[in-house]
């Protein structure tokens, strides 16, 4: 049957815009140049992101690679209207994963899926990943936008984030082997949840009676940007550490808290002793369990409650990291130890 202007459908019919996204493409080459980096075989709008590990020096390498989201906190960034921070945490999320097995992220890829494309938001996000690429110190290779009418509703949009990184294969973390008995656990602070805990959060608001752009019951700024403060990348100032070997394993301290996440690198018959007096615990926290009259066990296997990276050390070696971590301006704090069960 031949086409005719009044039968013929498009795709734009059926709310899927190919210039928009073409557009879109074009308005975010400039963010992704920005995260170049001499790896980079540039391809940008090809079928795959091309990186040449031999043009960075690299000699034994083992490829560590890492997938997360951002969870409801995108919801509350909807709701405020803003949208680059949370490309940081995006990138934070994946990135602070892999360093804990002591790689250096090469290279990171985004996924944006929505309903409708709205390019000033996309826009927005993708400037917040380039930022969180920058600080990172890794390549924003390429992407994905996909408008998927019907499966989104309008306004909304899901975000996923893939990294790759490498490390010598002499410097692979957790070092099981060479854990001991008293080794010391160094706590780096976090920014406040990070990306954990957003549908309690948001439950804990509900209750409170507060909106969003209502001034912050816990810092100078609104609720809502108070709570899109984004998480903290470490990448940059514990890279240092694991190439001086100086590390033994390393936790990132996201979904069950402290206790599990550190759990998870030890070990066999060790097990981690945890001070949990030994650091201030951000104000943040204090509003979300009075508010929500949750139960501090609860909030320890929830959030991170104020440390945002876990390491496993020496105890010799204490002062020289600590040195280290000052001159980076890393705030940290010994929180307890491992111990032989």
């Amino acid at each position: 049957m031949a086409d005719s202007p009044t039968t013929s459908l498009t795709y734009k019919d059926s709310g899927v815009d190919i210039d928009a996204g073409n557009r879109f493409v074009d308005d975010i080459r400039e963010n992704v140049q920005r995260t170049h980096r001499k790896g980079v075989i540039n391809n940008f709008g090809g079928f795959g992101g091309i990186f040449d590990l031999k043009a960075e020096g690299w000699l034994d390498p083992v490829l560590v690679s890492g997938t997360d989201g951002v969870g409801t906190k995108l919801l509350v960034a909807k709701a405020i209207g803003i949208h680059d921070t949370i490309g940081i945490d995006l990138v934070a999320m994946c990135v602070n994963d892999i360093l804990t097995h002591g790689a250096e992220p090469l290279f990171f890829l985004d996924y944006f899926a929505t309903g409708q494309l709205e390019a000033n938001i996309a826009a927005q996000v993708v400037k917040g990943i380039a930022e969180g690429c920058k600080s990172a110190g890794c390549a924003l290779l390429g992407g994905e936008t996909a408008e998927m009418p019907g499966m989104y509703r309008a306004g909304h949009f899901d975000l996923a984030g893939f990294a790759v990184g490498a490390v010598e294969r002499d410097n692979l973390l957790p070092s099981l082997d060479k854990m001991q008995n008293k080794d010391i656990l160094i706590g780096l602070e976090s920014s406040g949840p990070h990306s954990n805990g957003y549908s309690l959060i948001r439950k804990v608001v509900e209750m409170s009676g507060l909106s969003y752009s209502d001034a912050s019951p816990f810092s100078k700024d609104s609720l809502g940007l108070s709570l899109l403060t984004p998480t903290r990348i470490y990448v940059r100032s514990i890279l240092p550490l694991v190439r001086q070997g100086l590390i033994k394993g390393m936790a990132h301290i996201t979904g069950g808290g402290l206790k599990e996440n550190v759990d998870r690198i030890c070990q066999i018959g060790f097990k981690p002793t945890i001070d949990y007096d030994s650091w201030n615990k951000l104000p943040v926290f204090d509003w979300i369990a009075e508010t929500g009259r949750i139960h501090s066990k609860e909030m320890y296997r929830t959030f991170n409650m104020g440390i945002g990276l876990v390491l496993i050390v020496s105890r010799e070696n204490k002062d020289l990291i600590f040195e280290h971590l000052h001159d980076v301006g890393e705030p940290a704090h010994v929180i307890g130890m491992v111990e032989a069960i």
